[in-house]
């Protein structure tokens, strides 16, 4: 029997029907960055679910009322570089106070191991809740690298945000921060031998910038 996975899995109808699009070879760079943006938005509605709320009394044209805004909750939205740039402008749309850091990590496509080069984030990472954003959830190694990172500078609250992930690295995220809650889009079959996910949508950093 296989091991229960703690994955959220975002399935929105909207949401399934534009990531088949993305899904699809003859999509183009414009059209798969848009829908990426698009995507994460989407997500980004459904993570801030349970953001605490306060009761403000404000006066509408026809009476005063009491009413609910944000507690203002520190937010900040940590792409890991480069894929995760994509996903950056569509979580920031919908919370456009939060502070945005960046982590660089990519993947040796020998070792398949993560390997760091770039690290800057906002100065009171501890008091923020950070969302993590990168498209692919592979391997898992660079995502769980990021995430380590992460705390290691201090963050105490952490949400990964992906748009498809392979079993296998889901896996690796609930095995090495079981702290950090796990949102994805789609959990797609396996992992290749080359460490793509199957079916997947190919090298999302690759269709997002035009570098194929």
């Amino acid at each position: 029997m296989a091991e229960p996975m703690n994955v959220h899995v975002i399935d929105h109808p909207l949401i399934q029907h534009k990531l088949t699009i993305m899904r699809m070879k003859e999509t183009g760079t414009k059209d798969f960055r848009e829908l990426l943006e698009e995507i994460s938005m989407l997500m980004a509605y459904e993570i801030t679910r349970d953001f605490p709320l306060k009761e403000v009394e404000i006066e509408t044209p026809i009476c005063r009322c009491k009413e609910k805004m944000l507690a203002g909750k520190k937010v900040g939205v940590v792409p890991i570089l480069r894929a995760g740039l994509g996903m950056l402008n569509g979580v920031v749309n919908m919370i456009p106070a939060a502070r945005v850091g960046h982590v660089g990590m990519y993947r040796d496509p020998k070792t398949l191991k993560p390997v760091e080069y770039y690290c800057k984030l906002p100065g009171d990472v501890a008091e923020r809740t950070l969302i993590v954003v990168d498209p692919m959830l592979a391997t898992g190694g660079s995502s769980s690298a990021a995430l380590s990172l992460l705390k290691e500078k201090g963050a105490k609250h952490i949400i990964l945000m992906c748009l498809v992930a392979a079993p296998e690295g889901v896996r690796v995220i609930n095995h090495d921060h079981p702290d950090v809650p796990l949102y994805v889009a789609a959990i797609d079959e396996k992992l290749n031998d080359k460490g793509y996910i199957v079916p997947g949508l190919g090298d999302a950093g690759d269709r997002i910038f035009g570098t194929l």
